[in-house]
């Protein structure tokens, strides 16, 4: 169990509604969008987000702490959703295969290390960087929701969440590898979507 988890999970095992709600808060829409991607649509993930919560809460005694709470806490929303894909007789999604499939059309955009070969121009201060800044989180935030099931996934762990890569590894079922290559192709996205935002506000 990492460091900063004891205290808290002491506190949700004490019936704290303060701490459930603050944990709810912080990681209800990495549940969602996890589980999304096993079953789809935004409305079932949102069932099977709350489906988890209420697992997670009647489970808090069976975690032992072996790994971080946001770790046990995604296994959980993840083993409910691909429970919740087969009943609805969805295809449970391959994360592991997408890694070997999926195109990376958008690597030219970086070097080797995933670093911009022409950065784009600061945001600017004041006001109008505010505003910029707001619009490119928008972007973001939506390109995110459009990327590939497992791409997403991995990055919603690992820059999201801050998970790291074993934990990544465990929770998503998938070898360091797999891992690895949707995480580029996944930033390699983000930075496209977010190179299209930049351009086109710049006409």
């Amino acid at each position: 169990m990492g460091a900063d988890d004891a205290p808290l999970v002491a506190r949700l095992r004490a019936g704290d509604e303060a701490a459930f709600a603050d944990v709810v808060r912080r990681h209800h829409r990495t549940l969602v969008r996890l589980a999304r991607v096993y079953v789809g649509d935004v409305d079932t993930a949102e069932e099977v987000a709350q489906e988890a919560w209420l697992a997670a809460v009647a489970g808090l005694a069976a975690f032992e702490g072996r790994s971080k709470f946001l770790t046990w806490l995604a296994r959980v929303a993840i083993n409910r959703a691909k429970t919740r894909a087969v009943r609805d007789r969805r295809r449970v999604t391959d994360v592991s295969l997408e890694a070997v499939t999926a195109d990376d059309g958008d690597a030219p955009r970086f070097n080797g290390f995933g670093v911009w070969r022409e950065p784009p121009r600061p945001w600017g201060d004041g006001p109008e960087g505010e505003l910029t800044r707001k619009r490119m989180l928008e972007t973001l935030s939506g390109a995110l929701d459009d990327l590939p099931a497992g791409q997403r996934a991995v990055v919603v762990l690992r820059d999201v969440e801050g998970c790291d890569a074993d934990e990544v590894c465990n929770v998503l079922e998938i070898s360091e590898t797999n891992q690895r290559v949707l995480l580029h192709r996944g930033r390699a996205r983000l930075r496209s979507a977010l190179e299209r935002h930049l351009t086109e506000s710049e006409r």
